[in-house]
């Protein structure tokens, strides 16, 4: 059985239930190792800049390692060049701390939801989902609505629930 193992060594995280999360979700077999860094508001304005040539502050950076990867099973044998041992290295996720503990704050929830979905973000990313187009998009946001399902269950039971009621009130009207 693969895992998808996060390294991060700027702080102690408690990540292994997003990764294996995700790494259902998309229906991976191989072990697959991820870089995951935290950096400040203007670091992360800097590397926006110099890596995409956006000059705007962002939340969160993703350098995959492996192309054409995106909803293919990944196999050591597929990339022999990324592997770091028993797991294939698909690179690395940049996050900033200021982004998170204002976005958490405009959607209302806590600091480490918004980590937590910010790191499924990334971890798509790397492998090869993106939302440049809106068939992208929506693929990509379904996928991390199911993985969000998996990790938190009641929440989105809840909100269908919220839902349902919300259309209710509306056809009544």
């Amino acid at each position: 059985m693969g895992r998808i193992f996060i390294e991060c060594l700027d702080r102690k995280l408690k990540l292994r239930k997003v990764a294996k999360a995700v790494y259902r979700a998309l229906g991976q077999i191989s072990r697959f190792k991820v870089e995951l860094v935290f950096q400040d508001g203007e670091d992360m304005h800097n590397l926006n800049k110099t890596t995409r040539g956006v000059d705007s502050i962002t939340d969160v950076l993703s350098y995959p390692t492996l192309d054409g990867i995106r909803g293919k099973i990944v196999r050591p044998q597929d990339c022999p060049t990324e592997l770091e041992g028993r797991y294939i290295f698909i690179g690395s996720i940049v996050l900033c701390d200021e982004k998170i503990r204002a976005q958490a704050e405009e959607y209302g929830h806590s600091e480490e939801r918004e980590r937590e979905y910010l790191i499924i973000h990334g971890l798509l990313h790397l492998f090869g989902y993106d939302h440049m187009t809106d068939f992208d998009k929506k693929e990509m946001r379904d996928l991390e609505k199911k993985i969000v399902s998996l990790l938190h269950p009641d929440e989105i039971e809840e909100k269908q629930a919220e839902t349902a009621e919300q259309a209710d009130g509306e056809e009544q009207q």
